[in-house]
């Protein structure tokens, strides 16, 4: 079961593809997790990513797919997995779309977490994290035992630039211009599976499982 996962940040999807990936036993991947992996153990397409990266370049999708290729050719992959974070416009889901294609292969579920911009953006403003530990709360959802203070550390708990609502509404204009178009790509190969993102987690999650089965 090769499964994509689309969504407007802060809707959910990777805390869904880890629950995912968990159920069916398949890996849960993402590109930035391939990108550290190559770029620790120093192989070839690891040094020409970092090559980018160290100028604060994106890398190109031509090579973003050939590290996504060498992953998912990998044998806890044979089963399937759950990609998360890519692809994010309809060039790179072309690209990956072509190289699977070649091995015979091919995306079996996009499942969209569909949840509205405004949900979205109190969602992410009621978030607080604890620079220090790295934990992360919610004012309503999970909330600290004393407000503004980190359970683990005791640590004063912020509010991240990421998550400030101007900043959130700037990342959900770039999504809907680049990552909204490929859910009509996927909807024109028949494989675009959508679920509402704003019910509670595990009811998002039994919808999933009931779309996939």
């Amino acid at each position: 079961m090769k499964i994509i996962m689309l969504g407007a940040p802060g809707a959910g999807k990777g805390t869904q593809a880890k629950m995912i990936a968990e159920k069916y036993g398949i890996p849960h991947i993402s590109t930035g997790d391939i990108f550290r992996a190559n770029i620790k153990n120093g192989t070839e397409l690891g040094k020409e990513a970092k090559t980018y990266m160290d100028k604060g370049l994106l890398v190109p999708d031509e090579l973003t797919v050939k590290l996504l290729l060498d992953r998912v050719a990998q044998e806890d992959c044979k089963n399937g997995y759950v990609l998360d974070g890519f692809p994010r416009t309809i060039p790179q889901a072309e690209v990956l779309d072509k190289a699977l294609n070649e091995l015979g292969d091919k995306i079996d579920y996009a499942v969209n977490v569909d949840v509205p911009d405004e949900n979205i953006v109190n969602r992410m403003s009621g978030r607080r994290a604890c620079l220090a530990c790295g934990a992360t709360y919610h004012l309503v959802h999970i909330p600290p035992k004393k407000e503004g203070i980190c359970d683990n550390c005791g640590q004063p708990l912020v509010l991240r630039d990421d998550d400030k609502p101007e900043t959130v509404k700037n990342r959900l204009k770039v999504y809907h211009e680049q990552t909204q178009p490929l859910i009509d790509f996927y909807t024109q190969k028949g494989v675009l599976k959508t679920v509402d993102g704003t019910q509670d987690m595990q009811d998002v999650f039994a919808a999933i499982v009931a779309l996939l089965s």
